[in-house]
């Protein structure tokens, strides 16, 4: 007898063990087969522990064959060797009878004492078609006791066979799915069928859309930016503050030993809008500097002094208000961790790395453009020009009749 403790995970997809793969095959022998040798290989790799199948072969079980050769020398047929076990080891309805206006079956079965271990097919005779002479049924019947598992699942509509363990502090997900790929791929024939199901399944449905859902934020952002900004050469200058965010997202998931999953996804996604912010804010108050007539490199200098202030604020707040979720503790808070772990270093870091990285990527992608509202001011100036002009007033004319004098 094993027992293991696991604690269950908030959302926990497919039972308590977060880790489960599935084989998949032709029938459950061979598959029986497979599980052993694979369970075998991660029993090898201490970052699994509590490895265990669905497929147990507890349950008793005894294997009927029938000498056909034999049986047919003897003059017995299938058919009777087969209604004889059944009637003597199970049972079978021959016929009803009706009875106070309900109807019965009547059930042929041999008594419990007659059939209570495979020993009393010794006593099972069954009459010959030929000469009407009882043979015991012992002579053409052969007996196999086995084991099997009182369970039979299937997965995608094909026989399979589970295989569950709890993964080890500091084994990630995905390095124990890449495990079990390559040993099925090394150690099974190319029959064998490898799914994933429960949080591993999870785990890769989640990293499939990742890279869609993190590069649909982006998109989304650089649009709205250059909305504002009216330009496309200021949203790239502020979207270099995502890559630091995630750097730091990493150097907090490497500290704390947590793993790539759906929340850690999700706290990365909202990285994207909280490092940008600090962009916005020094380039923001750049272009509103030279658009007041500053020079490029005093502008820029000038911002990045006048905005340290906020950028620290703002970002401090950030990342004190996710010291709870790396700090949590009981039940969910391996989920709330990641979270905390992701927005605590990624803003901590992104908002080093942004006041010099957004300065000198702006003064290389910037240097040669004009002013932001070069030519809005340029307009309005004209517009004040024209205004200024003020037109001639017309010619006095004398509409009284002119008399010539003679």
């Amino acid at each position: 007898m094993r027992a293991s403790v696991v604690t269950p995970t908030a959302f926990n997809w497919g039972g308590a063990d977060p880790y489960k793969a599935v084989l998949e095959g032709p029938d459950y022998e061979t598959l029986s087969a497979w599980s052993k040798k694979i369970m075998e290989t991660m029993a090898q790799q201490p970052g699994f522990l509590n490895v265990d199948t669905d497929y147990k072969e507890r349950k008793p079980q005894i294997k009927v064959s029938i000498d056909r050769a034999r049986a047919a020398e003897l003059g017995l047929s299938l058919e009777s060797i087969g209604r004889t076990l059944e009637t003597m080891m199970g049972s079978r309805i021959v016929t009803t009878f009706i009875q106070s206006g309900r109807e019965y079956y009547v059930i042929l079965q041999g008594r419990v004492e007659d059939r209570a271990s495979p020993t009393d097919l010794d006593n099972l005779y069954i009459r010959s078609g030929r000469g009407n002479e009882l043979i015991p049924l012992s002579s053409v019947v052969k007996l196999e006791e086995l084991a099997t598992s009182s369970s039979r699942n299937r997965f995608d509509r094909l026989r399979s066979i589970g295989i569950s363990a709890t993964l080890a502090p500091g084994y990630s997900m995905g390095e124990a799915v890449d495990f079990m790929r390559r040993a099925v791929e090394t150690q099974l024939p190319p029959s064998a069928k490898l799914s994933f199901d429960g949080e591993a399944s999870e785990y890769l449905k989640s990293s499939q859309s990742m890279y869609w859902t993190l590069g649909g934020a982006l998109l989304v952002v650089f649009l709205v930016l250059a909305a504002q900004f009216e330009s496309f050469k200021v949203p790239f200058v502020i979207m270099t503050t995502v890559p630091l965010a995630i750097v730091g997202a990493a150097v907090g998931m490497w500290v704390h030993g947590i793993s790539i999953n759906i929340y850690s996804q999700v706290a990365i996604v909202m990285l994207v809008g909280l490092a940008a912010k600090n962009g916005v804010l020094i380039v923001e108050f750049a272009n509103q500097l030279r658009d007041r007539g500053v020079e490029f490199m005093d502008a820029i200098v000038a911002a990045s002094a006048t905005r340290l202030r906020p950028v620290l604020m703002t970002s401090l707040c950030s990342a004190f208000g996710a010291i709870p979720l790396l700090l949590a503790v009981g039940a969910g808070a391996e989920n709330r961790k990641p979270i905390g772990a992701v927005v605590l270093y990624g803003v901590l870091i992104s908002m080093v790395l942004t006041l010099v990285v957004v300065p000198a990527v702006y003064t290389l992608v910037a240097r040669n453009t004009r002013s932001p509202r070069y030519w809005t001011g340029l307009i309005e100036k004209m517009r004040a020009a024209q205004d200024k002009i003020v037109p001639a007033a017309p010619a006095a004319t004398d509409h009284a009749p002119r008399h010539d004098a003679h």
